[in-house]
């Protein structure tokens, strides 16, 4: 069985969302896909369309770059939401220099009133050098403040490394 929370972490493109996918699917409910990206240009625009094509059908998608919490906190049991991702999420408002301690206070909140178990995507950052330039430092720190965060709250967090899981906290279901 799915726990409540899930966190799904990796590097760019080690399959990580694939994972959380199927995961998601185990669960027998209702398919919700959070997306947090916001498409600025081409290249992100063709990996939103990339990403949709191989999720493939039955997914209701809910487009939420900023407020996941309040929107989470509506979502029935008879769902399973996959929430990808944390990172695009927490850029999001690091580029809009919104308020991080509220915005994270509203997404923990959100995620304890979810009555849907909930599989969250993020990026491990903190695995390469230091970066050169301050932002790119707070977005690092940040993240890996949020993945610290959110792993404390979850029941199974599994690290996916060249499309292979290993789990760091709980049991595969």
């Amino acid at each position: 069985m799915v726990p409540s929370l899930s966190l799904i972490l990796g590097g760019a493109a080690s399959g990580k969302s694939a994972f959380a996918e199927a995961l998601v699917r185990r669960t027998g409910r209702g398919l919700v896909y959070f997306a947090t990206a916001r498409a600025h240009d081409d290249e992100m625009r063709e990996k939103v369309i990339r990403h949709r094509k191989l999720r493939g059908e039955g997914w209701r998608t809910i487009e939420e770059p900023f407020d996941v919490g309040r929107t989470l906190a509506g979502i029935s049991g008879d769902n399973a939401v996959l929430l990808d991702c944390a990172t695009m999420w927490l850029s999001n408002h690091l580029l809009a220099e919104t308020d991080l301690t509220e915005a994270e206070a509203g997404l923990m909140a959100g995620l304890a009133l979810c009555a849907a178990p909930v599989v969250i995507v993020s990026n491990e950052v903190g695995l390469s050098v230091v970066p050169e330039n301050a932002l790119a430092r707070r977005f690092r720190e940040e993240q890996g403040r949020l993945n610290q965060k959110l792993a404390a709250k979850a029941g199974l967090v599994v690290n996916v490394v060249a499309g292979l899981p290993q789990v760091l906290k709980g049991e595969l279901p």
